[in-house]
């Protein structure tokens, strides 16, 4: 048995401890078994990540190490933590609480408040839309629904990032957030809101946290009961987690260690609601002995996919990219990625539904096919092109384009006007139909220009600029088509679309499709303005919109379709071009401005660990012997940058390689590459072979000490190199794992 993230329906319970750990590879069989201390999970997309930590837990709960209710795992959905507890159940380890954040907090905080607070805890409101359009009522403050979405935005963002009313309009700038509305009178609401709250003794859903934070923080006998209760934690997707939820966790914690975090900074595509990755980044700096364990062994996608995903990373900028994990296939090869550019959107919408119905015809299921967009407003092509080739579907996270409130007030508004425009001085300048409906849709909302910012105001916006470019394009096929024709056209359009939802290709924004896969992904509308998005305008924020391409990349197991359009409609001018993403990646195109050094390769770094009877923190001391700092060998300077380190010596420092012992080997690298079925740098980087031709080893021992070489890869191809830099033919002919 393999390492894999799928498991059969219904798998054998397994007899023992030991037979938890069977069919895990070394990385998950290490998480595994470390059970005390800190440990650091960094995970990339696909390698298994929640397999190996809930073998983790499984061990440890059947070795009888970890007591189950002394364990908390905690994730971010309710979908992820019922998965959790499954596999638990799977594995033998049932009675561990695998929750989602607020869910434990929420448990914890009705449980203790009558100790806490006394009376009856206050009402949870679902949804606080109308909490905030009263507070904004109550400041003589008018928003319109896509602005009171975005408002209602800010004030949970506020909340997570622990920002008071007073401090929002600074905290709001730092962040460089696009406010919806003045920072002023954005703060003016959230205070509002507040004081409404706590009239009608109400709390939401942050203040679960909020709440049970400051019973913590305040009460110690409280703090010490849920300490003696839970001594063992989980804490899965650590990259999303925001400011309120560490300060929880470190309130569960203590002075306690017994710690393990998992995530992916290559996966942080959340930063606008307050997560940020920085505390997985920085788990070493506070936990200086902990184990940190790399992933890399991508059991979903084949080496082709995963290819195109490392080299969107390859090009990424920032902390997180400092930090990006380099993936490796355990899959067979497979098909190619399918680059394809078309003249217009309809026309990429119906090339996608072209190959989706050859996939359905070859026997693929409509299940595990995905067409996955940037923005909601874009899926209203693809229903239609669906419908149109009678291929069922199922939206997730979105509603239908058609159910949309938006679209529906609309409708209603055109209908009325093709009824009674006669009597509408909006219509008495429209010469045409797309006039008309510009007309018409400008009383809901629509206006020439985009609003700038993401949210629901900009949402919205796209949903009418989508009725308005479609009534341009049904002018175009029909000339002296009515605006009563378009109102046929759309409820026809709209009639058609109630396709059944079960066995359907899924319709998905990026947003949406994290943590799930298919056999066949098509990422549509990969074009500049798109992807990245036209208000992406800071660095952070590109490399965001880098890092969703790189999620959607990443969900496709066997087959990949990357498609763009040049322009909106037919016949338009064809001034967009792809996304500069695919630069370098995407034949014929030239190569982007790429980063030195290579992301991080699998393995483990153990910390050693001494604590006290309860666990509690102790002395950190790493079991490797502390390195001095790498310096040039050539003018003697303190290297930082991972590929002058590789070469142990500065960039710009002269080079005593050998050219010729450096080309032999790239041609050798290629070959193994080739064999392998996996990209040339999955053999080795070309810093680490500018290294080795540097160095010129004469043994293993020398060979064992450049940086990038490590004990797996001395094994594989240790006798080769080293015949190359002897001057002899390589011998090896493995084919790879």
């Amino acid at each position: 048995m393999t390492a894999a993230t799928h498991s059969t329906l219904f798998p054998q319970v397994p007899d023992s401890a030991d037979a938890v750990l069977e069919g895990l590879d070394p990385e998950q069989r290490e998480v595994a078994t470390a059970l005390h201390g800190p440990v650091c999970v960094l995970a990339g997309a696909g390698t298994g990540k929640t397999r190996a930590i809930t073998h983790r837990i499984a061990y440890g709960v059947r070795a009888g190490i970890l007591p189950p209710s002394s364990v908390l795992a905690v994730t971010f959905t309710n979908r992820a933590a019922g998965e959790m507890r499954g596999r638990l159940r799977q594995l033998g380890a049932a009675g561990v609480q695998a929750r989602t954040f607020h869910s434990a907090a929420l448990r914890q905080l009705q449980y203790f408040w009558p100790k806490a607070v006394g009376g009856s805890m206050p009402r949870l409101v679902d949804r606080k839309v109308q909490l905030v359009a009263d507070a904004a009522a109550a400041c003589r403050i008018r928003l319109d629904r896509g602005e009171l979405r975005d408002v209602t935005g800010e004030i949970e963002w506020s909340k997570v990032t622990q920002t008071v009313p007073s401090d929002y309009a600074l905290a709001a700038a730092k962040a460089g957030r696009d406010a919806p509305r003045d920072p002023a009178e954005i703060a003016q609401i959230y205070a509002a809101y507040e004081d409404l709250k706590r009239d009608r003794a109400v709390i939401d859903f942050e203040d679960v946290l909020l709440l049970t934070v400051a019973i913590l923080q305040d009460r110690h006998d409280i703090t010490d009961q849920v300490r003696a209760q839970y001594q063992h934690f989980v804490v899965d997707e650590y990259q999303d987690v925001s400011p309120l939820q560490q300060r929880l966790l470190e309130l569960w914690l203590g002075e306690r260690d017994n710690l393990c975090v998992v995530g992916d900074a290559s996966q942080t595509i959340y930063s606008f609601t307050g997560a940020t990755p920085d505390y997985l980044l920085d788990f070493r700096t506070r936990h200086p002995g902990a184990t940190v364990v790399k992933l890399v062994r991508d059991y979903r996608s084949t080496p082709q996919v995963v290819h195109l995903a490392n080299g969107l990373l390859a090009q990424a900028r920032g902390r997180a990219a400092d930090h990006r994990l380099e993936l490796v296939s355990q899959r067979p090869a497979g098909p190619e990625p399918v680059y394809t550019e078309y003249a217009d959107e309809p026309a990429e919408a119906e090339g996608a539904a072209r190959r989706i119905r050859e996939l359905l015809d070859s026997g693929v299921p409509a299940s595990e096919i995905a067409v996955l967009f940037r923005t909601n407003g874009q899926s209203e092509t693809y229903e239609q092109a669906l419908a149109d080739a009678g291929i069922p579907y199922q939206l997730r996270g979105a509603e239908r384009f058609f159910d949309r409130p938006e679209v529906r007030k609309a409708g209603i508004a055109l209908r009325g006007a093709a009824r009674f425009g006669g009597n509408d001085s909006l219509l008495d300048e429209a010469v045409d139909l797309p006039s008309q409906v510009r007309a018409v849709l400008s009383g809901e909302g629509w206006t020439t220009t985009p609003p700038a910012g993401s949210g629901a105001v900009r949402e919205r916006w796209e949903s009418l600029a989508a009725l308005v470019n479609l009534a341009q394009d049904f002018a175009a096929a029909r000339p002296g088509a009515t605006l009563a024709d378009l109102v046929a056209e759309l409820d026809e359009r709209a009639g058609a679309q109630h396709a059944p939802t079960v066995q359907g290709v899924t319709l998905a924004s990026l947003h949406s499709a994290k943590g799930l896969e298919w056999d066949v992904a098509f990422l549509v509308g990969v074009a500049e303005g798109m992807m990245p998005i036209t208000y992406a305008k800071t660095d952070e924020q590109i490399e965001e919109e880098r890092r969703l391409l790189y999620v959607g990349v990443t969900r496709a197991r066997s087959h990949l379709h990357v498609s763009w359009a040049l322009a909106r409609s037919p016949g338009g001018r064809p001034s967009r071009r792809p996304s500069r993403f695919l630069d370098g990646l995407r034949p014929g195109s030239a190569a982007a401005a790429g980063r030195a050094g290579a992301g991080a390769a699998g393995g483990i770094e153990r910390g050693h660990y001494s604590s006290g009877a309860n666990g509690t923190r102790g002395a950190a001391e790493p079991r490797r012997t502390q390195r001095a700092p790498a310096r040039c060998r050539v003018c003697g300077r303190t290297l930082t940058d991972a590929g002058e380190m590789k070469l142990m010596r500065c960039e710009d420092c002269p080079s005593d390689m050998d050219e010729g012992l450096y080309e032999r080997l790239r041609d050798w690298r290629a070959v193994q590459a080739r064999r392998s079925g996996q990209p040339a740098f999955c053999v080795f980087t070309d810093k680490t072979l500018m290294a080795i031709a540097e160095t010129a080893p004469d043994d293993e021992g020398e060979l064992a000490r450049i940086p990038g070489v490590g004990m797996r890869k001395l094994n594989r191809y240790g006798a080769d190199v080293l015949a190359i830099c002897a001057g002899q033919e390589p011998g090896g002919d493995e084919d790879g794992d």
